[in-house]
């Protein structure tokens, strides 16, 4: 667990537990365009996926959420499924800051990647991946993923495949 402060109150980092699963849920719903999933997919999420995850907190509220897990078939991979950063959080390095705490979790100490999907538009999301990337001097790499049409049915746009690594973590 790590704390940094702002202004006023520190934002707490932990491991997810259960019981943030439908505070998970609000916090997405909150984070327009971030895409919500089920509020079971939230509960599994912070259960079964807990060590590849990362909450924040501040003054008691969730403002800050990475949801990820190690795909069986590349163990040396961390996947990130979503970054949520509620407006209370945002301004302060918040998502990078969760980015590092979960490479630097005894659950990825094989881990020498990392991957996400990104819309092409989706700016923050870019710029927050490439920051990453110079911090750990680490490449990016990215391609199409998932196409609009054929795996969307036209209904999402496009969503990039982005790949950073191999990297190395702090001692």
């Amino acid at each position: 667990m790590t704390s940094e402060g702002s202004n006023t109150t520190a934002i707490t980092l932990r491991t997810p537990v259960k019981d943030d699963g439908f505070r998970l849920h609000q916090l997405v719903a909150e984070c327009p365009p971030l895409d919500p999933n089920s509020i079971y997919c939230n509960l599994l999420q912070c259960s079964h996926f807990a060590e590849t995850g990362v909450a924040a907190e501040k003054d008691g509220d969730l403002v800050g959420f990475i949801s990820g897990y190690i795909p069986p078939q590349q163990p040396e991979t961390v996947f990130v499924w979503q970054v949520a950063v509620h407006e209370k959080g945002r301004g302060q390095g918040l998502a990078k800051r969760m980015l590092k705490e979960i490479v630097g979790r005894d659950a990825c100490k094989n881990v020498t990647h990392m991957e996400t999907t990104i819309t092409e538009d989706n700016e923050a999301s870019w710029a927050l991946f490439r920051s990453f990337a110079r911090d750990m001097g680490a490449e990016l790499t990215y391609h199409e993923h998932f196409e609009k049409e054929t795996h969307f049915g036209g209904k999402h746009d496009s969503e990039f495949l982005l790949r950073i690594g191999p990297f190395t973590k702090p001692a």
